[in-house]
């Protein structure tokens, strides 16, 4: 299976970010990326609700990053989130992944943000595929 964001590409290809529309799910419905492309870092966000408890969420959600190819990953269990960090780009520049999950009335919140720095860029499209995947692997 490809690396989550292998695709990430260093500023000396210049890619250009290019919108999508949303699909029809929650996951990507709320997915956004904050900051200036090739000039700012770049943190890629989205949420979504699963109707299951937290701790199971969390195990769910670490074993679908790590099925994305992230090797330096860890739970943290004391914030309720899964931490990975990964370089692809060849930059040595890493880029950096939380996943949370949190209780939310009957369900959990899973909260996901990547950050890129700045010269580094990744497809919108498929940040947003990647995620709704891992919060997809999440659901049982």
């Amino acid at each position: 299976m490809p690396c989550l964001f292998r695709t990430i590409l260093p500023a000396a290809v210049g890619a250009i970010i290019v919108s999508t529309s949303a699909l029809a799910q929650p996951c990507a419905s709320n997915f956004k990326v904050d900051g200036v492309p090739m000039v700012t870092g770049l943190s890629y966000r989205t949420w979504d609700l699963v109707s299951r408890p937290p701790a199971t969420v969390l195990k769910d959600l670490a074993a679908a990053v790590s099925a994305e190819g992230f090797a330096d990953m860890r739970i943290d269990k004391s914030t309720s989130a899964v931490v990975a960090i990964q370089e692809t780009s060849g930059s040595g520049r890493p880029q950096t992944l939380r996943i949370t999950a949190r209780k939310n009335g009957k369900s959990t919140r899973v909260d996901a943000v990547f950050v890129v720095q700045a010269g580094q860029v990744a497809p919108e499209d498929y940040v947003r595929k990647a995620f709704c995947r891992v919060i997809d692997g999440a659901r049982g």
